[in-house]
């Protein structure tokens, strides 16, 4: 196996052993790279990786957008919502005018986002813990 490959597995197993909460926070990762490679390409004027990157950060937004339930997740995924909204506007402005700016914008959205989940995950992964040892 060539180290491409080894990579490839690699992904697909850290994909298919990960928790829910896992796979939203590996698509925040995602979007947030692809945003900082799309930001790096906007400044050296490469505009084809640009609108790739930017067209695979809209791909992961759109993914997380879909993945809301509007009626289980009450007003947090509503705001969600409206937030995905923003951030997929931003990447679309961003795209059309080279604006670095609007990637910055969606970048601190997604950032916090992220952390949000991360904390999440951390306390649900330590509750769990907790409970093992208890058992």
């Amino acid at each position: 196996m060539n180290r491409g490959q080894y990579v490839d597995e690699y992904r697909k197993n850290a994909v298919n052993s990960a928790s829910p909460l896992q796979l939203v926070i590996m698509l925040y990762d995602g979007a947030i790279h692809s945003m900082e490679l799309a930001k790096a390409a906007i400044g050296s004027g490469d505009l084809f990786t640009q609108n790739a990157q930017l067209q695979k950060a809209q791909r992961i937004v759109a993914e997380l957008t879909s993945c809301l339930d509007m009626k289980e997740g009450g007003e947090i995924a509503q705001n969600l919502f409206g937030l995905y909204g923003y951030v997929y506007n931003c990447l679309v402005e961003a795209n059309l005018g080279d604006d670095a700016s609007k990637i910055d914008a969606s970048l601190t959205v997604m950032t916090n986002l992220r952390e949000s989940w991360s904390e999440i995950e951390r306390n649900q992964r330590e509750n769990s813990g907790g409970q093992q040892l208890a058992s």
